[in-house]
């Protein structure tokens, strides 16, 4: 196997059938199987995303959730070549593949939403590797909530993942040292000397590691749902903000839908469209499912980072000390 110039985050659908078929046929599978006339190469974005908006949006009065679509299916049909890696999740666990041929449409997949394909190898014998191998920034990226996301930035994690699956000495020396480093980091957060305020500059920290700029923290008095804000620019082209809640809480009682909507208020008040609740405790399903129906209401992008994946980003961030003092 070559070294993969590129990666994808790809869900397959949540019907049992549709990764089954995949791993039968050596397939990766996307959904919209209505949208016919995708693989067409001389078709534009526009004339991409208005097939999309024909068969599945028709009734709605702008091309928002249409563009989201034809966004998956575009990096789907368009962005992936040959010998780039796919990681599809599969609840606690995933697989790997090598791309090995160009997006199909196969007309008779039609009715079980299977239609549009692609050919690949299976990597790690075509058998699931356990998410708890993954480090935390893969483990983050296979929560995404999009069908199809970039993953380029993960290469080296993905590689990690796949020679871990292959070791016979599992679980080894440093996935011991890791646990251990992220329970004792969990605790910390939960029950060190650490206050809230703390706990907002430990957020801000942690995303300046992942690359975040003009990261700040709120002034109280002009906090209206959003506690920090940084943002994020992708090969120096595309720019977002990102808006978090930070939670300082203990592990129970877990985070309500309430918080859910704060942050939704400061994503508004902030024009941020990708937000973070990071909690030192745990997410209520109440919260994730308030989330889910935010979303769907307003295309925002919101996850939810409990306890122990804020404290593997710590770990796995090689976080500096951070100053804990007060911005000016």
């Amino acid at each position: 196997m070559s070294e993969p110039q590129a990666a994808f985050v790809l869900r397959i659908s949540h019907e049992d059938y549709a990764l089954r078929y995949a791993l039968e046929s050596n397939d990766i599978i996307i959904g919209w199987s209505k949208a016919e006339g995708l693989t067409n190469p001389d078709l534009d974005w526009d004339g991409f995303r208005g097939i999309v908006h024909q068969e599945y949006y028709v009734d709605h009065d702008n091309y928002r959730k249409a563009g989201a679509s034809a966004g998956n299916l575009w990096r789907f049909i368009r962005e992936m070549k040959e010998g780039d890696s796919v990681v599809v999740p599969d609840g606690s666990e995933f697989y790997v593949a090598e791309i090995t041929g160009e997006a199909r449409y196969e007309t008779d997949r039609i009715e079980e939403d299977t239609a549009h394909r692609r050919s690949v190898k299976w990597l790690n014998d075509g058998e699931p590797i356990p998410r708890g191998i993954a480090r935390s920034a893969l483990q983050s990226r296979m929560k995404a909530r999009q069908t199809c996301v970039e993953a380029t930035d993960l290469i080296d994690e993905i590689q990690d993942a796949l020679e871990a699956a292959r070791s016979d000495e599992q679980p080894s020396f440093d996935s011991d040292l890791r646990q251990k480093l992220v329970q004792d980091t969990l605790e910390e957060l939960r029950r060190g000397r650490l206050s809230h305020r703390e706990f907002e500059q430990l957020v801000k920290a942690v995303l300046q590691s992942l690359g975040g700029e003009n990261v700040t923290i709120t002034p109280r008095s002009k906090d209206q749902g959003a506690d920090v804000t940084a943002l994020f620019t992708i090969a120096d082209t595309f720019s977002f903000n990102v808006a978090a809640q930070a939670k300082h809480y203990q592990e129970s009682p877990p985070v309500p839908p309430e918080d859910v909507e704060q942050l939704r208020d400061g994503m508004d008040a902030e024009g941020s469209t990708l937000g973070w609740v990071v909690t030192s405790g745990s997410v209520s399903e109440e919260a994730e499912k308030r989330r889910d129906e935010i979303e769907k209401e307003t295309g925002y992008e919101i996850q939810l980072v409990d306890g122990e994946q804020f404290a593997a980003l710590i770990v796995d961030g090689g976080l500096r000390a951070a100053s804990l003092t007060e911005d000016e």
